[in-house]
């Protein structure tokens, strides 16, 4: 007796499978397909409109550790940037931004490299995440001496 009650058990709970599969693969065939970028792509597209931000081109890592920037911190920002440490852009009102490569023109950006201590006008989408400010150059120019 105790052996046909477990066939029966396991004939629902495997009748069950098949139909679970069966609904799972009909659900699947139904929706369309879809077409996906292909991940080989740099491009990205802009999440924010194109804007011009004025300041110093700093090294995070100085700046950071000890707020170093300015006409005494050139020789050592640059170098640490051809490092490979990230730049920044220090604004007059000390407002900071993570300075990004652009996928799809890297030149303005590697231009930002030799302006380090100095003021310039960095143009792209400014973006925030997580509390931290950056923005993806597109275009960057020196600021004349006043």
């Amino acid at each position: 007796m105790k052996s046909i009650r477990s066939q029966i058990v396991l004939s629902l709970v495997f009748g069950a499978l098949v139909v679970a599969a069966a609904s799972a693969q009909a659900d699947t065939a139904a929706k369309p397909a879809t077409t996906a970028k292909p991940a080989s792509t740099m491009s990205h597209e802009a999440t924010a409109p194109a804007k011009n931000v004025t300041g110093e081109v700093v090294d995070m890592g100085c700046y950071l550790a000890h707020e170093a920037h300015g006409e005494k911190h050139i020789a050592c920002g640059t170098k640490c940037v051809a490092g490979g440490m990230p730049m920044g852009l220090l604004t007059a009102d000390g407002g900071l931004y993570l300075l990004t490569l652009n996928h799809d023109n890297a030149d303005p950006y590697n231009a930002l490299k030799k302006m380090v201590g100095k003021n310039v006008t960095v143009t792209g989408p400014v973006n925030e995440r997580g509390g931290m400010k950056g923005i993806d150059v597109t275009g960057a120019k020196l600021v004349a001496a006043k």
